[in-house]
């Protein structure tokens, strides 16, 4: 709990969207604090990316929070229920695919869906590497939804941003290059000047 704490202070004074890590120890091999316990100032956007196994058992507790999305790993069990649960709540809905997770996956949830984050790190982890082999999938996520926003997850530094903006990733999940820098700020601010 300490933990998170001082990473989202580190990062809570100049981000307005901030995307935030729950895990099982199950689906993710790391256990992250309870969903329950979880906090941020009104101002901030909070994208909640949900990596347990079983996602339903969570729900309530995601919906208390009301976040801005509620991204789900589509190799979760009872993903269906879950996106239906949070649209019926008015919250959007994204799916997260891992590396070998096919586009395909998405067809159910076509209709519901704002959000599809390519996961290209270590579940659980932060300093992933970015597999820019997985812009193809961005593109075919694109043909199959034009109008979906698209998330990157793993491997965003200074070396793969402007390659993964070209690429068609909306938005840059950069855990590592953040908060494992000496100054958070500066290391945003670098990356977006990357961009400009």
């Amino acid at each position: 709990a300490e933990e998170y704490k001082q990473q989202l202070e580190a990062v809570m004074s100049f981000a307005q969207r901030i995307h935030l890590d729950f895990m099982d120890g199950v689906f993710a091999p790391t256990i992250s604090p309870p969903i329950t316990s979880a906090w941020w100032p009104h101002k901030l956007q909070i994208d909640m990316h949900i990596m347990y196994r079983r996602p339903m058992d969570v729900i309530e507790d995601i919906v208390a929070h009301h976040p801005h999305l509620v991204i789900l790993q589509a190799e979760s069990d009872e993903v269906a229920s879950a996106v239906h649960t949070l649209h019926e709540e008015r919250i959007k809905v994204g799916i997260a695919l891992l590396q070998d997770t096919p586009v395909e996956a998405l067809h159910q949830y076509a209709r519901i869906i704002s959000h599809v984050l390519i996961f290209s790190g270590s579940l659980g982890r932060h300093g992933g590497v970015a597999d820019l082999g997985l812009l193809e999938k961005v593109k075919s996520v694109k043909a199959l939804l034009p109008d979906v926003e698209i998330g990157w997850d793993g491997g965003i530094n200074g070396e793969t941003i402007r390659a993964l903006v070209e690429g068609g990733v909306d938005v840059l999940n950069t855990g590592g290059a953040i908060q494992k820098s000496d100054n958070p700020q500066n290391a945003y601010n670098y990356l977006a000047s990357l961009l400009s």
